[in-house]
């Protein structure tokens, strides 16, 4: 019995090892993050600003500018200074996919629950650190849940 509770631990440790080297090889949260907010803000006002981005972020309008470059140098939007900002397709299928994300884990905390501005909250931290295959299987519950009546 002591030998399987060391090799869970040590699968443990391989586990956080994995998602910390896929994490720091993918886009960051921090992308994702602002990616998000970009296509949030298009969609709800037809336009972003870095004003807008750092209002939202809390981060400093240099920090936003910087981003933006990053953002620009990986193919995922538009950014001329004092120009606007515009997602490339790329940009759009990764804010579309956190929105899509989100709006799955804030169902599914709501349906046990959790009220609306906490559950939001709580997707907000967590969309970005679950496997595709997870958020997947999530998903499959919520509608299985729905279509069945269990939940609202």
């Amino acid at each position: 019995m002591a030998r399987k509770k060391t090799d869970q631990k040590g699968d443990r440790l391989e586990s956080i090892r994995d998602a910390h080297n896929a994490e720091k090889m993918a886009r960051t949260t921090r992308m994702e993050d602002y990616l998000e907010v970009i296509y949030e803000l298009i969609q709800h006002k037809g336009y972003a600003t870095t004003v807008d981005i750092s209002n939202y972020l809390n981060v400093s309008s240099p920090s936003v500018t910087k981003m933006l470059q990053r953002l620009s140098e990986s193919g995922h939007v538009n950014y001329e200074k004092y120009r606007g900002i515009t997602l490339t397709e790329a940009g759009v299928a990764v804010a579309k996919n956190m929105h899509d994300r989100h709006g799955v884990l804030a169902e599914f905390l709501m349906m046990i629950g959790v009220d609306e501005d906490t559950a939001n909250r709580d997707a907000e931290g967590i969309e970005h650190h679950l496997h595709p295959e997870t958020l997947k299987k999530l998903e499959e519950f919520v509608k299985l849940a729905k279509n069945q009546g269990l939940f609202r």
